[in-house]
């Protein structure tokens, strides 16, 4: 019998295709896993650096909606802030609590503060960082005014127990109160500490890095932005209620620096440039109305009027304010069209200051200059009396034009015969009559003019020579 043949054929053939699928499968692996890997988590970083504002609010907004198209695995705002305005601090607080993606705050570098509002962001934030040798806290609402002075005095309170305002400043009562809450509401969140937060809003208390990781006023620690990275991975937040483990391990780090429209709206929404556009406004108009046809002050003060107010309209106005501002502008352009011996000018001077002043409710981080109302206020005031002191000086002088230049105006005598002639005056020949009797090259003064014909005398020192 014939032995029966191997199934692969001889030894050695089938030992060399077992090392050529080997092979293959090796040189296969590695691209079957290149395929396979996951990319890298991204981590986006926003700056939040000065007052808390409608222009930071804008930023935000887009760099937390660009961190939730590109699935990022967590979105990291950088804060150093004295605080802002309410309206932009609940909108900032709004958008962190919407997003999908996790939020940190971090409090950095050494130096820097969340103060006011910014204790209010970070509190919003699903996980709060700090570094070393930053504070926060001095969560006050600002008084409006000041406090009541005939509001009646309370006994100094004991120490743990709570400072309430006076019983007569309802107001602030209720202000106080709802900032009280929200902020214990927004520390419910996370399980983080309500009883500082409270403190915060009603004593203004404050806390170094330090002391708010002792008190779980926030959770991290760290040097940079790196190693909150770091430290991030594996921890457990909370986002919109439900439990969420961060995955930060080897991310890519990406900072989205503001766009032009944030930019922007952070310039014209400072209250030093939006107070300068609203004045530039309201001159280029006057301007335009007093010369007609003009269109360069009309174009640049109608477009600045615009804009200032639109500004204004995203700020704290005081409308008491506002409308001194417009009664000193008015008692200046008065001054200027009415001279009133200064009175007009004086007074819309000390107007438009006060109002200045004022135009802008006391927020941190967003008042108006005294440099620059000082600077305003005197040059509308200097301008005003520039007007002021031509307008006299041109009333005092002497007319040099119409009929009225031609009284008391010289001249001499063409020709003349039986009480009239001919006489030269201002550069023209003109009829001439006089009860005196002339001859030609006699100088002759006006006395009057009917009509185009000028009553004349001879001239004071003829008279003279005469006698």
């Amino acid at each position: 019998m014939r032995p029966a043949r191997a199934p692969f054929g001889r030894p050695g053939l089938r030992a060399g295709l077992i090392l050529l699928l080997a092979g293959l499968c090796l040189w296969l692996a590695p691209a079957g896993q290149a395929q396979n890997a996951e990319p890298a988590p991204l981590v986006v970083v926003l700056e939040l650096d000065g007052a808390v504002g409608p222009g930071t609010a804008e930023y935000l907004r887009r760099g937390l909606q660009s961190a939730r198209e590109r699935s990022a695995a967590l979105a990291v705002i950088t804060m150093d802030t004295p605080g802002g305005l309410d309206s932009s601090t609940r909108e900032i607080i709004a958008d962190i609590l919407a997003s999908p993606v996790p939020v940190s705050v971090f409090v950095t570098p050494a130096g820097s503060r969340a103060a006011s509002a910014g204790t209010y962001i970070l509190y919003a934030s699903h996980l709060a960082a700090m570094t070393p040798g930053s504070h926060l806290g001095a969560a006050t609402p600002v008084q409006m005014g000041g406090a009541n002075p005939l509001a009646p005095s309370e006994p100094p309170k004991t120490e743990g127990e709570s400072q309430a305002p006076p019983r007569g400043d309802a107001m602030t009562a209720k202000v106080t109160n709802d900032a009280a809450a929200y902020m214990r509401s927004l520390a419910a969140l996370q399980g983080r500490n309500g009883a500082w937060a409270e403190l915060a809003v009603r004593e203004a208390a404050t806390l170094t890095a330090q002391e708010a990781f002792d008190q779980q006023v926030v959770e991290v620690l760290a040097r940079d932005v790196a190693d909150l990275v770091a430290q991030a991975d594996g921890r457990t937040v909370r986002l919109n209620g439900e439990p969420q483990v961060l995955t930060t391990a080897g991310a890519v780090v990406e900072t989205l620096s503001p766009d032009w429209r944030a930019r922007v709206l952070a310039v014209i929404t400072n209250p030093n440039i939006a107070y300068i556009l609203l004045m530039v406004g309201i001159y280029g108009l006057f301007f335009e109305f007093m010369s007609p046809g003009a269109v360069g002050p009309g174009a640049i003060g109608a477009v600045s009027l615009v804009v200032g107010l639109f500004a204004l309209n995203m700020l704290p106005v005081d409308y008491a304010g506002a409308a001194l501002m417009v009664l000193g502008v008015g008692l200046l352009i008065a001054e200027a069209l009415a001279p009133g011996l200064g009175i007009f000018g004086v007074a819309g001077a000390l107007a438009l200051a006060i109002g200045s002043m004022l135009l802008i409710r006391d927020a941190p981080g967003y008042r108006i200059s005294p440099l620059v109302v000082t600077a305003t206020v005197g040059l509308s005031l200097a301008f005003f009396l520039v007007a002021v002191r031509a307008a006299l000086r041109a009333a005092r002088g002497q007319v040099t034009t119409g009929a009225q230049a031609l009284t008391q105006a010289l001249g001499e005598v063409r020709s003349w015969a039986g009480g009239q002639g001919l006489v030269h005056a201002q550069g023209e020949d003109w009829q001439a009559r006089s009860p005196a009797v002339l001859a030609p090259g006699q100088k002759v003064r006006v006395v009057a003019r009917e009509g185009l014909t000028l009553i004349v005398e001879p001239a004071p020192e003829v008279k003279t020579q005469a006698d």
